[in-house]
C-alpha cells in the first residue's frame, strides 16, 4: 500500500473541516431576511420592558421638549412703585385677590400730610374764584367741568380709602359682605373720575375758548398739585394688577423695599387656566404647529399624563431659558419656545419643571 504524505493529509483534513462548518451556518431553520424582526424576539423585549424595532419605528410622538409649568399669563412679579417701608402686608401665599385689592401698604405719613395740605389749598382757591370771578359763557362751561372732575377726583380718594380701610380691618381672612360694595363703589367712581376729565377736555378744546383768568389758573394749579398729592400717596400701595392667586411672597412687614424688578415684594398669577411653555429644539421646529394635540408629563405624578394643544409658537429662536437636568441638550443650541393650554392640569404648581411631548403634526387641528 501507498503511503499518504502528512502534509497532503493535513490540508485535505482542514478542507473537509472548513466545508462542514459552512454547511452548518447556511442550513439555520430560523433564518431571517435582511430586516426581518423575530416574533419571539420582539415578545422578549416587550416583556422586558424594552422598545422594539417596529415600536421604534412607529413612534407616537413627533418630538418632545422640556418645559415648565406657568399661570394663564405667565407670573407677574409685582415690585414697589417708589422706596419705602413695609407698614402693612396683606399678601398671603395661596391667597385669592381681586383686581385693586389692596396687598401692601408702604409708610404713607409724608403723603398725607402732602394730601392734606393741597386739599386745604384748593378750598382756598375755589373760595377766590367763586367770590370775584365773572366767568361766563365757554369759560363758565369750563370752570363748571373743572369743579366736576375734582370732585370725582375726591370721591374716588375717599371709595379707596374706605375700602383700604376695610381689608386692612380684616387681613385675617374675614370678608364682610360691606368689600363687595366698597369694590363696586371704587369702580363707579373711577369710571366717574374718567368721565368727568374727558368732559373737561371735550370742553377745553372748543373753538373760541377764552385763556383763563388769574383766579382760575390759581385754581387750576392747586388742582394739579392735589392731584399730583394723590398719586403720590396711591404709589405707596400695591394693588392686585387683576384677579388672581398670590403665589410668592418675598417683602416682610419692616422691611425697606424699592422700585427694583430684580427684588419684587410679591408675585401673582391666574391659575383659573394652566399652561406650559416648552423650550423645541432647532431642529424639530418643523414638528410643531398651532392646535397640535400635546402631553405633559411631570416626575411628581409618574402615573399621570396631563393633555392639551399648542395655543402659541415664537416667532424667532433664542437661547433656552429652562436648565436642564444632566448632558440632556448642549449648551449652545437654539430653541422656539411654544406654549400649550392644558385641559385640566390643576395639580401641576406654577415652576414645575415637565416633560413634553407633541403629537404629530397630522393631528393639528389648523383651525385653533
Amino acid at each position: 500500500m501507498a503511503k499518504i504524505d502528512s502534509t497532503i493529509a493535513t490540508i485535505a483534513v482542514a478542507f473537509v473541516a472548513a466545508a462542514a462548518v459552512s454547511a452548518m451556518l447556511t442550513f439555520q431553520p430560523n433564518a431571517r431576511a435582511p430586516g426581518e424582526v423575530d416574533a419571539s424576539s420582539n415578545a422578549s423585549l416587550a416583556a422586558a420592558g424594552t422598545p422594539t424595532s417596529s415600536q421604534r419605528a412607529e413612534s407616537k410622538w413627533a418630538t418632545s421638549a422640556t418645559g415648565r409649568i406657568e399661570p394663564k399669563d405667565g407670573e407677574v412679579r409685582i415690585s414697589a412703585q417708589v422706596g419705602g417701608q413695609i407698614k402693612t402686608m396683606l399678601a398671603s401665599p395661596t391667597a385669592r385677590v381681586l383686581k385693586g385689592d389692596l396687598l401692601v401698604r408702604l409708610d404713607d405719613a409724608d403723603q398725607l400730610s402732602r394730601v392734606a395740605a393741597a386739599q386745604a389749598e384748593t378750598e382756598v382757591r375755589r373760595r377766590e374764584r367763586d367770590e370775584e370771578s365773572k366767568a361766563s359763557g365757554l369759560a363758565l362751561d369750563r370752570s363748571k367741568a373743572a369743579d366736576a372732575a375734582e370732585v370725582a377726583d375726591r370721591e374716588l380718594f375717599k371709595a379707596h380709602q374706605a375700602l383700604d380701610a376695610m381689608l386692612i380691618a380684616n387681613k385675617d381672612g374675614q370678608s364682610p359682605p360691606e368689600i363687595v360694595n366698597l369694590r363696586q363703589a371704587v369702580i363707579d367712581k373711577e369710571k366717574a373720575r374718567d368721565d368727568a376729565m374727558a368732559e373737561l377736555a371735550h370742553i377745553s378744546a372748543k373753538d373760541g375758548m377764552p385763556l383763563p383768568d388769574r383766579l382760575e389758573s390759581a385754581l387750576t394749579q392747586a388742582r394739579s398739585d392735589l392731584r399730583l398729592a394723590f398719586q403720590a400717596l396711591e404709589r405707596t400701595r400695591i394693588r392686585a394688577p387683576f384677579d388672581g392667586t398670590v403665589l410668592r411672597v418675598n417683602g416682610k412687614l419692616g422691611e425697606l423695599v424699592g422700585p427694583t424688578a430684580e427684588m419684587p415684594v410679591l408675585t401673582i398669577g391666574d391659575l383659573a387656566e394652566i399652561k406650559v411653555r416648552a423650550e423645541v429644539e432647532e431642529r424639530d421646529l418643523a414638528k410643531v404647529r398651532l392646535g397640535q394635540r400635546v402631553i405633559v408629563r411631570a416626575d411628581a405624578f409618574p402615573d399621570k399624563d396631563f393633555t392639551g394643544h399648542v395655543t402659541s409658537v415664537a416667532p424667532a429662536l433664542g437661547a433656552p431659558a429652562i436648565v436642564t437636568r444632566g448632558p440632556r441638550r448642549p449648551n449652545d443650541v437654539e430653541v422656539l419656545e411654544v406654549v400649550a393650554t392644558l385641559d385640566n392640569a390643576s395639580e401641576l404648581v406654577p415652576g414645575m419643571r415637565v416633560d413634553v411631548f407633541f403629537a404629530h403634526p397630522e393631528t393639528a387641528d389648523a383651525k385653533r
